[in-house]
Formats: C-alpha cells, structure tokens, sequence
C-alpha cells in the first residue's frame, strides 16, 4: 500500500520541476528575501556601529530581533500567503481539466494514499524552499553571535504553517477545475487566517478569543520567539490533520458523482 503513496509522491514531485512555475517562484522568493536580508544587515550595521561609540546601548541591539524576526515575518507572508496557493492551485485543479482524475479515481491507489502523496511533493518543495534561506543565518554567523534556538523554532513555525496553508490548497484545488480559482480563492482564505489576529484588536470576549486562536499569526509568533508551546503545535498539527480529512472527503465525493 506504501507503495502507491510514494508512487503519487515520486510523480507529483517530478510534475513540479517540469513546470516553469516552481522555478518561477522561487526565484521570486528568492529575490524578495536576499533583498529584505541584506537592507536589515546593512541597517544592523548601522546600528551597531552607532552604540560602539555609546557602549550602554550594545546591550539592547539583538541580531535575533532585529534580521532573523522580520526575515521570518516576511517569509510567512511571502512564501506562506503569495506563493504556496500558487503552488498548489494545480494539483487537482490539472487533473480535472486534462481528465486524468478518473484514472487516479479508478487505480487501486486509496484515497488518502493520493492525498498524502500530493501533501508530501508540495511540501517537500516548500521545505526544500526554505532550506535554501538558511545560508542567511550562516551569514549573521559571520558577522556576530545569532541565538540559533530561536531560528530553528522559526524555522519548524514556517515549516508547519506552510503545510496548513499546502492543505487550504489540496482542498480547495479539488473543488475545482480552474486553476486561477483555486489559487484565488486558497489565497483569500489563507489571508483571512492571517489577518485574524489583527481583528482581535477590536473584539473581545469570547468570540475574540475564538478568532485569536485561529489566527496562525498568533500561533506563529511563539515559535519566532524560541518557545515552542504545546498549544500551538496542536492547532498546526490539527488544522493540518483537518485539512487532509476534508480533502479526502471531497476526492471521495468525486468518485462517487463519476
């Protein structure tokens, strides 16, 4: 049965380096990052060799808060929020259009083995992404004495929310057969979840506190601050699990209106 997961895995994984869009995007995501870097380094810099002439304020410059967080913050709106619903407005939205889904509604492959292996391609490149920023932190290496508790913490928040948002994606991509919709549509509802902690602000009570735990912000933040706490690794790792439940299920009712 393994097999056909890793099957699913091996073919998606291969669709996505034929395709022009994954080079596409990261090079954007690429571009955008070396650019944000580099203007907090050179500000970092600056800073720095500011408080050398006045030694009381060394003590508040931290290389942590003021490069690897906004590094992190941008990273989650870019990558997270822009370009994952790009990612994977294709993955059944393709297989719609070009008819192929019936032969994967019709192979012995399970349901859920189809899921997971399409989970597992668009989530191995997105890692794969940013693995490719960590020669950002290799850098501040160079420069100073970055705190790399807080940086792999960040890292495993993007990992996890990157995969909550990859599921938004499946699901919605097998609603549909048009791509555009699909990516649209997967970007509304990831910036909503985004957004959310940002309505907290204005409503309170419970009906503020219900929105505040949805916002993967919210979530995220702990992790950017080297704390990971156990409430936050059960709602990625739920919204992810509910994620994949909801697309089985809607793969299900596809093969059943066949």
């Amino acid at each position: 049965m393994m097999q056909g997961l890793l099957a699913i895995w091996t073919r998606e994984f291969r669709a996505y380096f034929i395709s022009p869009i994954f080079y596409a995007i990261s090079t954007v995501f690429i571009i955008i990052i070396s650019v944000m870097f580099f203007q907090s380094l050179e500000y970092y810099q600056q800073i720095f060799m500011q408080a050398a002439q006045y030694p009381p304020l060394m003590e508040r410059i931290n290389i942590n808060e003021m490069i690897m967080r906004p590094m992190f913050n941008t990273m989650s709106f870019v990558a997270v929020l822009i370009l994952m619903p790009m990612l994977t407005m294709r993955v059944f939205s393709e297989e719609k259009k070009t008819g192929t889904i019936e032969l994967i509604l019709t192979s012995p492959v399970r349901d859920w083995h189809v899921i997971l292996g399409k989970f597992m391609a668009a989530f191995s490149l997105y890692a794969a992404m940013m693995g490719l920023t960590l020669i950002y932190p290799l850098v501040l290496q160079i420069y100073g004495d970055p705190d790399w508790g807080p940086i792999w913490t960040g890292y495993a928040g993007l990992l996890l929310m990157g995969a909550s948002v990859i599921t938004i994606g499946l699901f919605v991509s097998s609603l549909t057969e048009n791509q555009i919709v699909s990516g649209v549509v997967c970007f509304g509802v990831a910036l909503i979840l985004w957004m959310l902690d940002f309505a907290t602000d204005t409503i309170e009570g419970p009906l503020g506190e219900a929105i505040a735990y949805l916002s993967v912000t919210r979530h995220f933040d702990t992790f950017e601050k080297g704390v990971v706490d156990t409430t936050d690794l059960l709602f990625f790792v739920s919204f992810i699990f509910f994620g994949l439940f909801i697309t089985v299920r809607s793969l299900e009712s596809t093969r059943w209106r066949q």
